[in-house]
């Protein structure tokens, strides 16, 4: 019912700690996806979620499911932990039983109870990293200095399903819907800074409060074609892990498909 291994591996803690034996959470979620591996054969999995799911063999279940599972799970995390005093640690705002923090430039609250309430669109892509960056993240001061997903510490692994499930989308917007990163910049706060790289367009946007992100685009010239890569700031994965760093900028780039969408 999984539509590839990334789905599967979304739900993993990432520890790599090769009590399946095998050398790697993304390989177990490779196996897992051509049923060599049962999802419930991971010993770190909340149980809970397992439970929420109805049973033990959790690669039958529907992805919807087992993300709707996964909501619960950190929203039950969410009950269990001092909202206020998490709000203090990482510098955000807690008020009237909740706390703010931004989220692609909107506000995204998150109540006592795990409830969420925002000016954007929610889906599990953005819900699940913004639950994580509240509950685990938010550990390093924005350094200034850009580099690539792959670049990042664990980023190599899922390099290629970042390329495929986010730049190379993105880019095809960019070639052909003209408004683009107007409409970044209008809808998501983004801002319009000096070329990097060399690139003729250059926006940074703040997916959460200590992750920007750098878009910059290529345009096609008479002998090259056009390219689109997307850079983060070298403490992302202090902030974040770079699986619902993936997750983020793939909900994101969701998002824009459909504004696309929409104005086409």
């Amino acid at each position: 019912m999984f539509k590839n291994a990334m789905e599967i591996y979304t739900l993993l803690d990432k520890s790599n700690c090769r009590k399946c034996f095998l050398p790697s959470c993304l390989a177990f979620a490779g196996s897992v996806f051509t049923g060599q591996k049962q999802l419930s054969q991971c010993p770190n999995l909340p149980p809970e979620l397992i439970r929420r799911l109805g049973g033990n063999t959790l690669a039958t279940a529907p992805f919807d499911q087992i993300i709707d599972g996964l909501m619960g799970q950190l929203q039950k995390e969410i009950q269990d932990i001092d909202l206020a005093e998490r709000a203090r640690l990482i510098g955000e705002d807690f008020a009237d039983g909740k706390l703010t923090l931004k989220v692609l430039g909107k506000n995204f609250s998150v109540d006592t109870r795990g409830v969420i309430s925002t000016e954007i669109h929610v889906n599990p892509w953005i819900a699940v990293p913004a639950y994580k960056y509240i509950l685990k993240g938010a550990k390093k001061e924005v350094s200034g200095n850009w580099v690539s997903f792959r670049e990042l510490p664990d980023g190599r692994e899922g390099a290629g399903i970042f390329t495929q499930r986010c730049e190379k989308p993105l880019k095809k917007l960019a070639d052909t819907y003209t408004d683009l990163f107007a409409d970044i910049i209008h809808l998501f706060s983004g801002r319009q800074i000096e070329n990097h790289s060399d690139s003729d367009i250059s926006i940074v946007l703040w997916p959460l409060p200590r992750l920007p992100m750098l878009i910059c685009y290529w345009k096609a010239e008479t002998d090259l074609d056009s390219d689109l890569k997307l850079f983060f700031d070298m403490t992302a994965a202090d902030n974040l892990d770079t699986d619902s760093l993936n997750s983020l900028t793939t909900g994101f780039v969701r998002m824009l498909q459909r504004i696309a969408l929409r104005h086409s």
